[in-house]
C-alpha cells in the first residue's frame, strides 16, 4: 500500500455528540499534536464520507480513514464513487475502510439481509473493481482495508484489499492476523485506552464502552477464538476484570506504550488508539498527553 498512514493513529466516534465546526476545530488540534491519521466510524450518525470531506477540507495534513463504512449502506458502485472522489481531492489522505457491519445494524436499523456476509464481502469488493467511474480519478488506485477478524475475512483482506483493520481485539489477535496476512498487506488495529490509575475506576469506564460490542454476535465469536469463554461476558455490562484488561489498556501513558508495543511486535503496522472517557467531551487533553509521550 502506498499510502503512508504513520505508527500512531487516533480512533474516535465521539465527533457526533459534537456540531462538525466544533469537530474541525478540534481535529485541527489533533494534527498540530503530530497524529497522522484519525479514524472515523459509520453507525447511525454522520455519513462518515460526508464528515471525512470536511475534515479533510478543515486541516492540511491529516489523513482520513473509515473505520469502517458499512458495505450495506451503499451499493459497490456509490461506494467506488465516494472512494474515488476523496482520493481525488485529497491525494495521499484518504483511506477507505469497509466492514460488514453486524447483524442487528443491517437487519433491524437499515433493512437489509444479513446473509453470508463474507460472500457478500467477496462479491462486492469485486464489484467495486468493477465499477465504472468516469469523474478524473486519483493519479492511483486508492487502498482500501477491511474490518476483518475471523480468518476467511483476513484472508479475502489479503487476496482483495490492502490490509486489514481489527477492532475490539488484542496483540494475540494482531499475531495470528499477521500470520494470515502474510508480510506485506497493512495492519492496523484499534485499541482502547483509559488513562486512568485507579483500577476500578479504569475498569468502570471500560466496561461502559464495551457493553455495546459485547452483546455482537461478530465480537462474541473473535473472543471465543481469542481464548475467552462466554462467562466472561455472561454479563454484557459487567465483563470479567481479564476480558476488560486484555480489550483495554488502562492506566498511565507506560501501560498505554507497553500495549502498543505489543502490537507491533506482534505484526501491527499501524495502532489506532480510541481514548476512552466517563463522559463526551472530545478528550484533547488525553490526546495531547499522548502525543507528547509517543510521538514526540
Amino acid at each position: 500500500m502506498t499510502l503512508d498512514i504513520g505508527r500512531i493513529g487516533i480512533w474516535t466516534g465521539i465527533l457526533d455528540a459534537h456540531s462538525t465546526t466544533d469537530s474541525i476545530a478540534a481535529v485541527r488540534q489533533l494534527e498540530q499534536f503530530g497524529y497522522e491519521t484519525l479514524w472515523i466510524p459509520e453507525t447511525v450518525g454522520r455519513d462518515p464520507f460526508v464528515m471525512a470531506a470536511n475534515l479533510l477540507a478543515g486541516t492540511d495534513r491529516l489523513r482520513l480513514a473509515t473505520g469502517i463504512a458499512n458495505i450495506y449502506a451503499r451499493d459497490a458502485v456509490t461506494m467506488a464513487a465516494c472512494q474515488n472522489t476523496l482520493a481525488e481531492a485529497y491525494p495521499g489522505r484518504f483511506l477507505l475502510g469497509l466492514g460488514v457491519s453486524h447483524h442487528h445494524l443491517v437487519e433491524r436499523v437499515r433493512k437489509h439481509a444479513y446473509e453470508q456476509p463474507l460472500a457478500h464481502m467477496r462479491r462486492y469488493l469485486a464489484d467495486m473493481d468493477a465499477a465504472i467511474y468516469l469523474a478524473v480519478a486519483a493519479p492511483e488506485p486508492p487502498p482500501r482495508v477491511l474490518a476483518a477478524l475471523g480468518p476467511k475475512m483476513l484472508e479475502t483482506a489479503a487476496a482483495q484489499a490492502q490490509g486489514a483493520h481489527p477492532y475490539f481485539t488484542t496483540p494475540a489477535h494482531t499475531a495470528r492476523a499477521r500470520r494470515i496476512l502474510g508480510p506485506g498487506p497493512l495492519l492496523a488495529p484499534e485499541q482502547m485506552v483509559v488513562l486512568e490509575s485507579d483500577p476500578a475506576t479504569a475498569r468502570a469506564i471500560a466496561r461502559a464502552a464495551m457493553v455495546m460490542y459485547l452483546r455482537a454476535p461478530n465480537y462474541q465469536n473473535n473472543l471465543i477464538r481469542e481464548g475467552f469463554e462466554p462467562d466472561d461476558w455472561a454479563d454484557p455490562a459487567q465483563p470479567s476484570d481479564r476480558l476488560v484488561d486484555a480489550i483495554v489498556a488502562w492506566g498511565p501513558v507506560d501501560h498505554v506504550r507497553a500495549r502498543i508495543e505489543a502490537h507491533f511486535e506482534a505484526g501491527a503496522d499501524h495502532v489506532c488508539l480510541q481514548v476512552l472517557r466517563a463522559d463526551r467531551a472530545i478528550p484533547l487533553a488525553e490526546w495531547r498527553l499522548l502525543a507528547d509521550a509517543l510521538l514526540r
